[in-house]
């Protein structure tokens, strides 16, 4: 069987990235990071998940948020909220977390090594998405090429791939290849900036793609946000 790191954060679409993972018969290994972000019950979502998914193992890694201080999502930021679809697409928001697939990777690559797997999965999406410059197909590519040229395993000839199987596909695509694989869409979590009862805001960059992508596909999205944005 292949084995497969998965970087699961508890979101849609790292959620379905795993669902992908084990629809072709990788053995995977779930990894989530514990980085101080105000999101933090996406941990939650991100156990549930990869114990629904099957994963062999769930690793939650801690990396001190200091080095993360500038972005809403880590530190004293608003989280931008109401954003039109125009703002979204345009330039990077504060929700830019610096180098945070760089990091993530890394520490994925640095398991597969220690693991034996030849494979990474990143639910990574450059279509409906927030700007980020990390979630670019030259990016990942640009990775791979670093994982096999900077480790035991690459240099042994152990190639390992980079996959990104979103990297193209809407959040209406996203929710429907979802459905597909069956994925339990109350298990995940997407907001950035959650009420203390667990509701999403609805508002920020996040619950907009992801309501907006739900409604393109037609699904019902039965996760509880904000009074307002609860349809009847």
């Amino acid at each position: 069987m292949k084995h497969a790191i998965v970087l699961l954060s508890g979101g849609l679409d790292s959620a379905t990235t795993l669902a992908i993972a084990r629809s072709q018969d990788y053995e995977t290994y779930a990894l989530s990071f514990d980085y101080g972000q105000r999101h933090s019950r996406e941990l939650e979502s991100a156990r549930k998940i990869a114990k629904s998914l099957g994963a062999k193992k769930h690793l939650v890694a801690k990396i001190d948020n200091q080095i993360f201080g500038r972005s809403a999502l880590a530190g004293n930021v608003d989280v931008p909220k109401s954003r039109s679809d125009k703002e979204i697409g345009t330039g990077i928001p504060v929700t830019y977390v610096p180098a945070r697939n760089t990091i993530f990777l890394a520490h994925a690559l640095a398991w597969a090594e220690t693991v034996g797997a030849g494979h990474i999965f990143i639910g990574a999406n450059a279509i409906d998405y927030s700007g980020y410059p990390d979630c670019r197909p030259e990016f990942m590519a640009l990775f791979e090429t670093l994982a096999n040229i900077g480790t035991k395993a690459g240099v042994e000839g152990a190639r390992l791939q980079i996959h990104a199987p979103l990297i193209k596909m809407s959040k209406a695509d996203i929710v429907r290849k979802a459905v597909e694989l069956n994925l339990d869409f109350s298990l995940t979590h997407s907001c950035y900036d959650p009420f203390p009862d667990g509701r999403a805001c609805g508002e920020c960059d996040s619950c907009r793609l992801r309501r907006k992508g739900f409604a393109e596909a037609g699904v019902k999205d039965p996760i509880q946000y904000a009074a307002k944005f609860v349809t009847p």
